[in-house]
């Protein structure tokens, strides 16, 4: 598969400002995953000009709609004035953070679900993990595959899109653990009558739990479970969105009772609760 670097003689060339790339399919991807693909719209936030150029070029020939903006003010500009289904947003911006982006779209009602890939090129695990806790769904250091762009940013959309009851294993309603409710088809946790604030992954991890209620999950089964592939065991990722869901959840996070976690095993979420 071409790097990135090999896709410039591809890459379309667009204005400094907020542009939109459409781009033909490649006639290799066909079938569900390209009729997912086609409906998408995403938008990168990067300054990086060669490199948003580059994956605007590969993403629209998967048949993605890309549109690029260079700074946090055209990214504000262009989420207030268009509905997108990702946000590929870099962590550092000339005139910003990333960070402080995700903080305001996680706070508004009409952003708080987007699904979110956060692109980082400072190698400190911390850097991601924060990234991770104030909303980001993923995270992606540089330099990256496109390959691993595409494959994540489909994972995402996928976890975003309304489980349906031959996908989720089971049929479609609510499921109940004392004052607990998932809503499966609203995709909301509700802790009594309290909406519970999640992220798209988030409500998918809880989703995967609970559907295993008494089992304990490996991180290794949690992975392939939310993606499909077999990932990194050490990944920390899953420890950081189990604790956002504990602040969500719990009662107590810091003395759980809904979702434990079992020393050198990995996560089980309690078959009864609040009795």
């Amino acid at each position: 598969m071409p790097s990135m670097a090999s896709e410039t003689a591809r890459a379309r060339q667009t204005s400094p400002r907020v542009a939109e790339i459409r781009l033909q399919p490649d006639d290799r991807h066909n079938g569900a995953a390209m009729t997912a693909s086609l409906a998408a719209r995403l938008l990168l936030i990067d300054d990086d000009r060669r490199l948003t150029d580059m994956m605007a070029a590969y993403l629209g020939q998967h048949g993605y709609a890309v549109s690029v903006a260079g700074s946090l003010a055209e990214g504000r500009q262009h989420l207030a004035q268009s509905e997108v289904d990702a946000l590929v947003l870099d962590l550092m911006l000339p005139d910003g953070d990333g960070i402080d982006l995700t903080r305001e779209l996680r706070a508004s009602v009409q952003h708080q679900r987007l699904p979110l890939l956060m692109l980082t090129a400072r190698g400190e695990p911390t850097d991601r993990i924060v990234g991770l806790e104030i909303g980001a769904d993923d995270y992606l250091a540089k330099p990256f595959e496109p390959r691993e762009l595409l494959a994540r940013l489909r994972a995402l959309l996928r976890r975003a899109s309304p489980i349906s009851p031959v996908a989720a294993g089971g049929s479609a309603g609510v499921l109940r653990f004392g004052r607990l409710s998932i809503d499966l088809d609203a995709r909301q946790a509700k802790l009594e009558s309290q909406v519970c604030e999640l992220t798209a992954y988030q409500f998918d991890l809880l989703v995967l739990l609970a559907r295993s209620a008494g089992r304990v999950l490996s991180r290794d089964q949690i992975m392939d479970g939310l993606k499909g592939e077999a990932l990194e065991a050490f990944d920390r990722s899953i420890d950081v969105h189990v604790s956002r869901i504990r602040a969500a959840i719990e009662d107590d996070p810091r003395h759980p009772q809904r979702l434990l976690t079992v020393r050198g095993s990995g996560y089980v979420f309690a078959r009864k609760q609040d009795a």
